[in-house]
């Protein structure tokens, strides 16, 4: 999190498209750099505008992570589909937040090694990265009434697929995003809890007072058929939940599962280094006390594995997806299964 004093200059970050125009819009989010390779450059950011008169705004964003692909590819579908006749307000899709990282097909940027979801509310005198997230802080989002921001596992995680929302100081805001959450239509709609929550994309939309909609959906660093589908529904149904565009939310053909992560515990980190093997596959109950993985030492056979038993029941949210772990690696996710989120 960057540290802010004084008055804050405006951003260097230019928009070419029009916020107040009714149409469709395809243009970027511009910033001056200057590197070796190009001395008056900038990075560009892809950002498409659909207005049609009055109304709420929606802002779309994936990309916030370089190897999450399955909001990058949707919202690049989206942007080409949707047509302003469709809309009722404004809906602003970013594909790509961290372009740096999404065209490196890395989590963070190889320009700054900035994680720009750990980098808010950023500092329009710092790095590319927190230039990036400081125009998100005091442009993007006073623009808009909800977001709805597509993560998913990138390299290292595989995760279930879920809409989540998260326990808020505001009773109606947290009612607005966890039925936003519940809409999406994942088979999942999750109460999630943060690690480190100060630096998130997520705490300053909410700071400002407005409804924010996170999701998982999948991993791996690749999409799947079934992972982009779940996906496209899922922001089909979020317009139509908050009045941007018209129809019917359409839920999954199975019963909707309800899971809540209340504390840090749910989160299980590695203390070994080694040869990652999990007993469990995504989605499977899991029984406190139970073995969910063992850890071996690659650098002798013979040697018996560690491991690591379920400290709370619930089910396998997440996993680690590459085989070789490291010490600090979250290696699996316990969440609790709940009746109903509220």
């Amino acid at each position: 999190m960057t540290n802010r004093s004084g008055p804050m200059r405006p951003s260097p970050i230019s928009a070419t498209v029009d916020f107040d125009a009714d149409g469709v819009q395809h243009g970027f989010l511009k910033l001056p750099i200057s590197v070796d390779e190009s001395a008056w450059g900038a990075v560009m950011i892809p950002v498409t505008m659909v207005k049609n008169g009055p109304g709420p705004t929606a802002l779309l964003t994936g990309g916030n992570h370089g190897d999450e692909y399955e909001g990058i590819t949707a919202l690049m579908k989206l942007a080409s589909d949707l047509k302003a006749e469709d809309v009722t307000g404004r809906v602003i899709i970013v594909p790509m937040m961290n372009v740096p990282a999404a065209m490196a097909g890395k989590r963070t940027s190889p320009m700054d090694g900035g994680n720009l979801n750990r980098s808010f509310p950023g500092n329009p005198d710092g790095t590319v990265t927190q230039k990036i997230a400081d125009y998100f802080t005091r442009v993007m989002v006073p623009l808009c009434d909800v977001v709805l921001d597509l993560h998913s596992g990138g390299r290292t995680l595989d995760i279930i697929p879920f809409g989540a929302s998260h326990v808020l100081d505001n009773a109606d805001q947290q009612r607005q995003a966890l039925e936003g959450a519940k809409a999406f239509g994942a088979p999942y709609a999750m109460m999630m809890f943060e690690l480190d929550a100060a630096a998130l994309f997520d705490t300053v939309v909410e700071s400002q007072g407005k409804v924010f909609v996170a999701t998982e959906l999948g991993g791996g660093g690749t999409s799947t058929p079934q992972s982009l589908a779940i996906t496209e529904r899922g922001i089909r149904n979020f317009l139509i939940q908050f009045g941007l565009t018209r129809g019917e939310v359409t839920m999954p053909t199975e019963p909707q599962v309800y899971l809540d992560m209340p504390d840090a515990s749910c989160y299980v980190q590695s203390e070994h280094t080694g040869l990652l093997e999990l007993t469990l596959a995504l989605g499977e109950p899991v029984e406190k006390g139970e073995v969910i993985a063992r850890i071996y030492d690659m650098t002798r056979s013979g040697t018996p594995p560690v491991e690591y038993r379920a400290q709370r029941s619930g089910l396998l949210a997440a996993r680690r997806f590459p085989a070789q772990v490291n010490m600090g690696d979250t290696i699996a996710v316990i969440a609790e299964v709940v009746d109903s989120l509220g």
